[in-house]
């Protein structure tokens, strides 16, 4: 039995990995600002806190349940994202602050928090987007996402370089198109070849063992683009 913490688990990739490590017997920790689906679970082994990721009493109350409750940290898995999609000409600071709060600095913050309660069995996955690949193909109107992406990307590898003595393991995982309403916000009526159930089952997979294998590590995740 594993202690896993996951953000972003409202909807889509994130509540159904969730319901899969619950229910193969797993602790889970879910964190979203909207706790409720996760609760609706009605699941004994789920733990479900409404959590702002840019918020420091949301990062200081992770941080006193997992010192009371669990002691330690097998795996984080930072699923949590923002999408603005808009003309570059149209974006504001606003936007690209947002889009880098939630997909780099909080997730920073959020790793740093929880390094104390792990060790080098631990597990840190990182959720990007092709859209944060070096020369993968882009789309207008996702400036502020996908460079945000491209530097969670970069994050990995460092923490992966600084850790790599002591551990936790830290890999990322680029992801192509999986039918959430995430994908639907940024490219309305396309239909992705995957589900979230499908990215989710594999992103539990390669949590549970990719560190065995991985350190530092950008796998792309991607049978299609967008």
């Amino acid at each position: 039995m594993k202690n896993i913490v996951i953000t972003g688990t409202s909807r889509g990739i994130g509540i159904e990995m969730v319901r899969l490590f619950a229910e193969a017997g797993h602790q889970v920790l879910a964190l979203s600002r909207n706790s409720k689906p996760c609760e609706d679970l009605q699941m004994p082994n789920v733990h479900s806190l409404s959590f702002d990721i840019a918020e420091e009493d949301s990062m200081q109350e992770v941080k006193d349940f997992v010192a009371s409750q669990w002691k330690s940290v097998d795996m984080l898995i930072n699923n949590a994202g923002y999408l603005v999609s808009k003309p570059f000409a149209e974006l504001t600071v606003a936007d690209f602050q947002k889009s880098y709060e939630v997909n780099v600095f909080g997730v920073a913050e959020l790793t740093r928090t929880l390094i104390p309660f792990m060790n080098k069995e631990s597990h840190v996955v990182n959720v990007s987007s092709m859209g944060g690949i070096q020369g993968s193909l882009k789309f207008p109107g996702l400036a502020a996402y996908s460079s945000s992406k491209g530097a969670l990307i970069t994050l990995t590898e460092l923490l992966a370089e600084e850790y790599k003595e002591i551990g936790p393991s830290f890999n990322v995982l680029a992801l192509g198109a999986v039918q959430t309403e995430m994908l639907e916000e940024a490219f309305p009526g396309y239909q992705a070849p995957l589900t979230a159930l499908q990215m989710a089952g594999y992103i539990k997979n390669f949590a549970l063992t990719g560190h065995q294998f991985y350190n530092g590590k950008i796998l792309q995740v991607s049978s299609s683009t967008p």
